[in-house]
């Protein structure tokens, strides 16, 4: 009797494994990528013959959630999704304010450096370095700074 839940135990063990094993590669691949064009569209399916989910700008990041040929089924901040041609995009070097209102971009990478600049909700921002968990970004405009990463996406 030993023997035998011993023997089931060790099958659940390796199923669950197994499992994981197969999900592990598609959870470290959820690639990120950023508009490259102005006024990009998302369509509903992967095809030029589906209609218009949504039009993106220049440096919008997104999260790439699958591949159909040369489109990409993608998701932004809000968890808004839909396809796109997969030449519209390059990957990514931007992130987009996700902060519930405006975020403080401060002069050094902790919260009581001073405040350079305050970030709307939905402000898209490039890239530039990490520290910790402290991002140093440009404003389109030139402003440079750092915000907290949790303040980010993606």
């Amino acid at each position: 009797m030993i023997t035998m839940n011993y023997s089931l135990s060790l099958r659940k063990i390796a199923l669950v494994s197994l499992a994981a094993l197969f999900m592990f590669p598609a959870l470290c691949n959820a690639q990120t990528v950023s508009v490259q064009k102005e006024t990009v569209n998302v369509r509903t399916g992967p095809g030029k013959g589906f209609p218009v989910a949504m039009e993106l700008f220049k440096g919008y990041p997104l999260k790439v959630n699958e591949k159909k040929g040369d489109w990409l089924k993608i998701s932004d901040f809000e968890n808004d999704s839909g396809w796109i041609f997969s030449s519209l995009v390059a990957p990514g070097s931007t992130v987009i304010v996700n902060g519930k209102q405006s975020v403080n971009m401060r002069a050094q990478p902790n919260t009581s450096a001073a405040i350079v600049a305050s970030v709307d909700r939905g402000v898209v921002l490039t890239k530039i370095t990490t520290k910790g968990k402290w991002v140093k970004v440009k404003h389109s405009q030139g402003t440079t700074g750092w915000i907290y990463s949790p303040l980010l996406w993606p």
